[in-house]
């Protein structure tokens, strides 16, 4: 790679981390395996064993969500980072609306996936004592917090996640709804605790049956891995 490509390659990077509506690298603590070595976004491994969340989340379900919907958009975002370096040393941006709204597409995907997985495990650890005095502050209780989680995550329009943030600006926790990965999310917020609520994440073992998906996740939310990023975003 000459200097000119390096320059180019890293524009286009540094693009993707400015994806639409706040889903940044900011949300990655260490990047969580993301990003590889050969300077391409990479499909981070499980952190555990594809059975190890069940019975509520089944074997099948993790092995094509990660395999082959996660993968699948690392796949686009690397591309669409190629489409955008070749039509910054092109110059020709005739497709670049197309093209940006690929890496905010599939990198939104690719990195709320890397905290989803991440956010779970088979051994749920501790809220954090900063944790628990957010939830509080910003909800008035964890039960509050909780069944506002449960309540938005289910009803988000067609796919999308449900995201508890923390907003730097105003020092708070917010529960948030995106719809499909980009949208309705305000830029200033981290996510820290995020559920995935499209059919592929839950549709094999609970069919239409969403809400029951929701509560099911409090049962496998790795505690230790939100305080931490917690901690990371208030700094």
């Amino acid at each position: 790679m000459d200097k000119r490509q390096f320059i180019t390659g890293g524009l286009a990077v540094g693009a993707a981390s400015l994806l639409a509506n706040s889903v940044s690298t900011a949300g990655i603590l260490k990047s969580d395996g993301a990003f590889g070595k050969d300077g391409k976004y990479s499909l981070p491994k499980l952190p555990y064993a594809y059975d190890a969340l069940e019975p509520y989340i089944d074997r099948q379900t993790m092995e094509l969500h990660h395999d082959k919907h996660h993968a699948g958009y690392v796949r686009g975002l690397n591309n669409a980072i190629e489409k955008v370096s070749n039509a910054i040393n092109s110059k020709d941006f005739s497709l670049i609306k197309h093209w940006e709204g690929e890496i905010a597409f599939h990198g939104a995907g690719h990195f709320l996936h890397t905290i989803f997985w991440n956010n779970m495990g088979p051994s749920q650890g501790k809220r954090s004592e900063k944790l628990e005095m957010m939830l509080k502050q910003s909800f008035g209780s964890y039960n509050n917090f909780m069944n506002l989680f449960i309540e938005a995550s289910s009803k988000v329009e067609g796919s999308g996640w449900g995201i508890l943030a923390y907003e730097p600006i105003g020092k708070r926790l917010l529960v948030l709804q995106a719809e499909k990965h980009q949208n309705r999310s305000p830029w200033a917020a981290i996510p820290i605790l995020v559920i995935d609520v499209w059919e592929h994440a839950y549709y094999l073992k609970y069919q239409n049956k969403r809400k029951d998906y929701v509560k099911a996740f409090f049962n496998i939310i790795n505690w230790d891995d939100v305080s931490e990023r917690l901690e990371w975003a208030m700094k």
